[in-house]
């Protein structure tokens, strides 16, 4: 049974008026897919008071969770870290089961935000789950008794750089900044990750995490971590623009998808034209055939398009080289970049 899977990147509707706007250009895609797997950069919530664009929490209106449901996506992640608070976390969730969107990575308490989400087609279940390690440390983490967001906890270390002469005579030297990883929350996934495998066909790890344009210890620890659990892809989110694409035991690592719907971001700053990937999987009876990408980015009335590769040729240069350190080359293949194929 042949079957294709989209994966994207961070979908934000805040600001959204009208739910037929955002994936208006691109829904007939979307649509065409057995599957599409989407980062929810938001919450369905109204608070119903006056709010400081200081504010943290991107609210979009419970009208524009429709845009899921018209423009094709059949699931959401939604582990990061704008799912903040107990009332936006709930409102969320019941705007997501409103219009029929199954949902992962948050929950009204621990349990339901670890849950996966498993979807059958043609008799070939498909497994999805997701975790952030980016998080605010206080009152976000779902616990046994109060909404919140499924969790890899990672840490970060400063390290003199002792080995070089500057350290020692120059005051104000940066240090080396490291990384990890925290073991019993890494244990925990891949314990998380092994018990989806018994229960699925094909398996994507969702993960939210990272920080600027390089891809940091802990997410590679994590993301091999998930792969040797049993993930058969995994998909990482969280920089707003795509990272390098690492090849481990054979299996993708997409370290950033970057945007694919996202114009209204913090302090109501408008982001025009931002960059992300759609990932285009092609399986047979639940087994991985083909993986490629395509560029996408929003136009000037939000809606998201497939860009020509012919036009990001400075993106997918950067994205060679980035890929490339990781050993992994991309080959172009008309409008698209092929990852990954069956020999």
């Amino acid at each position: 049974m042949k079957h294709s899977l989209i994966l994207t990147g961070d979908i934000n509707l805040l600001g959204v008026s009208d739910p037929a706007v955002p994936f208006a250009r691109i829904g007939g895609e979307l649509r065409s897919a057995d599957l599409v797997f989407s980062n929810l950069e938001c919450c369905f919530y109204e608070p119903g008071t006056e709010r400081s664009v200081e504010d943290e929490g991107f609210y979009a209106t419970l009208k524009s969770a429709e845009a899921l449901k018209l423009g094709g996506v059949h699931a959401v992640g939604n582990a990061n870290n704008v799912n903040y608070g107990a009332p936006a976390i709930r409102s969320s969730l019941k705007a997501l089961d409103a219009v029929g969107v199954p949902h992962t990575g948050a929950g009204n308490n621990r349990e339901e935000a670890r849950r996966p989400i498993i979807l059958e087609r043609g008799g070939i279940r498909y497994g999805f789950m997701q975790r952030t390690s980016v998080y605010w440390s206080h009152g976000h983490e779902a616990t046994d008794d109060y909404p919140g967001v499924a969790t890899v906890k990672a840490h970060t270390a400063y390290r003199p750089r002792v080995e070089e002469l500057k350290t020692l005579t120059r005051p104000g030297m940066p240090p080396e900044v490291v990384t990890w990883a925290d073991p019993e929350a890494l244990s925990r996934f891949r314990d998380d990750v092994a018990d989806l495998r018994r229960r699925v066909d094909f398996l994507v790890a969702s993960n939210h995490w990272g920080l600027d344009h390089e891809v940091l210890d802990y997410q590679r620890e994590i993301g091999r971590a998930a792969i040797d659990a049993g993930a058969d892809l995994v998909m990482g989110h969280g920089p707003h623009h795509p990272l390098g694409i690492e090849l481990y035991k054979d299996k993708p690592i997409f370290y950033s998808l970057g945007s694919f719907s996202f114009e209204t971001g913090h302090r109501a700053r408008k982001h025009p034209d931002w960059i992300g990937l759609m990932v285009r999987l092609a399986l047979d009876g639940g087994a991985l055939q083909r993986a490629a990408f395509s560029f996408v980015r929003h136009n000037e009335k939000n809606e998201t398009i497939a860009r020509p590769l012919a036009g990001e040729q400075d993106d997918l240069r950067h994205m060679r080289e980035m890929s490339e350190r990781f050993g992994t080359s991309l080959k172009p293949s008309g409008d698209q970049v092929v990852v990954w194929s069956k020999s």
